[in-house]
Formats: C-alpha cells, sequence, structure tokens
C-alpha cells in the first residue's frame, strides 16, 4: 500500500522506487526445500483512510495478498492496519510512534493485534533525544510546546505513555500554550503565550508549513527562540517541503533513524545504508529520505516471514512468523520478540540538526547516545 497520490504522496517515494529497483530479489522466496514465486501487487491509498480500506480489500479479496505492508500516514496507517485486522491479513507497518499505533482514540486500553505488526520507535524515546539536545543549553531548561489538537498532540501530552512525562522527569519545565487545529492559520495567541513565559527552546511535533507560520510570526513579536525541536519535520530534505525552504535557516533539531551513515545492511543482498541511499539519488535525481531505509525493511520483513512461515500460503501462519521475527535489515536489528507490548519492534533513534553546507544542506548527527554506532557528524548550532 502506497500514497502515491494526495497530500501523502511523497511520503510514498521510498517504496515506489524499492519494488521495482528490488524486482530481482522480488520473484520467488525460499521456504525451507521449496521454491515459490512471489508477485507483489501494488495499490495506492490516495492518502485517504477510507480509499486506503477499499484498497486493501482489493489486495486481500482480488489478489489474495499474503502479507501487506505500507507506511505513512497517521489517519492512512491505522486504517490499513483496521482493514487487515478485520479481513485477516498479515499486515507489517512502520513509520511513526508506537503509542499512536497501540492507542486509538477513546479507547480505554491499549489495543491488540492477532495479524498486524509494527516498527518503529516510540514518543518516550523522541523525548530522550531531544532533551539530550536540549541539555546542549544546559539542564533544566523551560520548553515551549507547538503540539496539534489531535490524536497526534494529545498522544504527546499522555501522562504514562507520552513524551511530556519523559521531558518533565528530566527537570524541563513545559510551556504548553494548548492545542491548534490543522493547518494552523494563526499561531499569534501561541506566541504571546510563548513569550510571556521566555521560553528559549520550542519543541513541536508539526507539519513545515505549520512550523513556518509559527516562526515567522515567533520573529515578528521578538520571540526568538535558540533552538526548535521537530520530530515531524525534516524526516525529509526540505527542497520541495512546503515551509522548509523558510526554516532552512532556522536549523531545526530532529530525530534521526537512519541515514547513509547507518552501519546496516540488506538481508536481502548485502546492500549497504550508503549503497541505497546513492542508488536513490541516481536513480530519482532526488536527496536520500530517511524513510528509505525503513521502506527497505518493510520489504526485507515480508520476505522473511514468507519465508520462515510454516506455510507461506497461509495467512495465519505468516501472522505466526511475523511474531517470531527477529531480523537485521537495511533499519538495523528488529525483534518482535521483545517489544514494549506486543506486536512491535523497536527502532532506536539519534538526534540530529540540518545544516546548511556548500551543496544545500545535511542532516547532521549531533547526539547519539541511544545510537553509538552511528557517529556523530556536527556541533549543534543555536541562536545566540
Amino acid at each position: 500500500m502506497i500514497p502515491r497520490t494526495g497530500r501523502l504522496a511523497r511520503l510514498g517515494d521510498p517504496l515506489s522506487f524499492l519494488i521495482p529497483w528490488l524486482a530481482p530479489q522480488l520473484t520467488h522466496i525460499v521456504n525451507g526445500s521449496r521454491r515459490y514465486a512471489l508477485r507483489v501487487a501494488i495499490r495506492d491509498s490516495r492518502s485517504d483512510p477510507a480509499h486506503a480500506r477499499r484498497a486493501v480489500r482489493e489486495l486481500v479479496d482480488h489478489e489474495r495478498a499474503h502479507v501487506v505492508i505500507t507506511m505513512a500516514g497517521t489517519r492512512v496507517l491505522p486504517a490499513v492496519v483496521a482493514a487487515c485486522e478485520e479481513l485477516g491479513a498479515p499486515c507489517v507497518s512502520t513509520t511513526f510512534p508506537w503509542q499512536a499505533y497501540v492507542h486509538r482514540p477513546g479507547a480505554a486500553e491499549p489495543e491488540r493485534f492477532d495479524w498486524a505488526y509494527h516498527f518503529a520507535w516510540g514518543l518516550d524515546d523522541i523525548a530522550t533525544v531531544f532533551a539530550e539536545i536540549w541539555e546542549r543549553l544546559g539542564p533544566a531548561r523551560t520548553v515551549g510546546c507547538l503540539w496539534n489538537d489531535d490524536v497526534q498532540g494529545r498522544l504527546l501530552r499522555h501522562d504514562r505513555d507520552g513524551f511530556a512525562p519523559v521531558a518533565r522527569k528530566r527537570g524541563h519545565t513545559l510551556i504548553d500554550p494548548g492545542g491548534y487545529a490543522e493547518p494552523a492559520t494563526d499561531l499569534s495567541d501561541h506566541v504571546d503565550h510563548l513569550r510571556r513565559h521566555s521560553t528559549e527552546i520550542i519543541t513541536s511535533a508539526a507539519t513545515a508549513s505549520d512550523l513556518a507560520l509559527f516562526h515567522r510570526q515567533a520573529c515578528e513579536s521578538r520571540l526568538r527562540p535558540r533552538l526548535i525541536t521537530c520530530s515531524r519535520w525534516l524526516a525529509y530534505p526540505h527542497a520541495g517541503v512546503t515551509g522548509g525552504a523558510e526554516l532552512a535557516e532556522a536549523r531545526v533539531g530532529t530525530l534521526v533513524y537512519w541515514t547513509p551513515r547507518h552501519p546496516y545492511r540488506s538481508s536481502l543482498d548485502g546492500t549497504t545504508a550508503a549503497g541505497l541511499a546513492a542508488a536513490y539519488e541516481q536513480a530519482t535525481g532526488k536527496a536520500w529520505l530517511q524513510p528509505l531505509g525503513l521502506a527497505h525493511a518493510l520489504i526485507e520483513v515480508a520476505c522473511h516471514a514468507l519465508s520462515h512461515a510454516a506455510d507461506p500460503a497461509d495467512r495465519h501462519a505468516v501472522a505466526r512468523a511475523l511474531s517470531r521475527t527477529h531480523i537485521t535489515t537495511m533499519a538495523g536489528s528488529l525483534d518482535w520478540t521483545s517489544g514494549p507490548t506486543p506486536n512491535i519492534a523497536l527502532v532506536p533513534l539519534a538526534g540530529g540538526q540540518w545544516q546548511p553546507t556548500r551543496h544545500g544542506h545535511d542532516l547532521a548527527v549531533v547526539t547519539n547516545t541511544g545510537l553509538p554506532e552511528v557517529p556523530i557528524t556536527g556541533d549543534l548550532v543555536v541562536a545566540p
């Protein structure tokens, strides 16, 4: 399932590239002593939850899919997962915090899944990385929160599983002026509130366009944060992202889950992270993307499950194989036998910052406590 059209179309670029690029490795799978033909069927989610559900049904009922892979979209991805659960189809997904995967709005208890398996990081992991970045300015900072009023914002504020309790436990004071509706049209009230509390650091999960609006209005109101961290902005290079060019010089800190410098290889053919990034750039003429490594891992996990299922033509057997999966992939080691909750495998995070170079901008790794095998490549740059 790929968002090829609609507002999430850019998020579909990695899988759209990888499926034809990996075609020689996707002709068959070997399970025990038997060789099975492999066919890849693609559907466009159109960046719409309702259409994504219909597309899953087409894949399961008409294409007879034995496993569905998907990534991207805080509303589309859960729709795909829900459809797979309803239809009894194994599903592998990635790209957003696992708490957003298991905590459905209005549900009293975390969601339990029979068919769906997810790999990513947690909101607590993001908070830990961002706190490490803030602490380059000194301990116990006052941090302003630019969080929306939707599912994402509510989870970030969650008093047990969210971002906020981890940051507070490290001694930081969070100033939350309340949620805002996306897309934002005016954030001046948020700016005024944060200026009154003398916040020198802003943390956010805003879209690039909303963060650009906030940054512009903050500058106009003489709120000049020394540092901005954002978990949603600049997983992709800012070129072509609405609001990205305006924010380029703000040098926003972000999370790092995959780069060409990660010491990982494909379990399919041994391609390195650097080799994958170079192939993508040569084929597309675009800069490498962080989700490229996760997209590659999606395909690896699906192939691994089919290769290790008691019967790759039996969806129940494929789901059981996924539950036992522990594999080293382009995204690192993924282990569904020891996750924070059933059906979850964790992806470790480093902290980064997009910094200007003579070639444009590059994602510098500025903190690597959670991922020491990835070298630090730059010093954090903050406003005076």
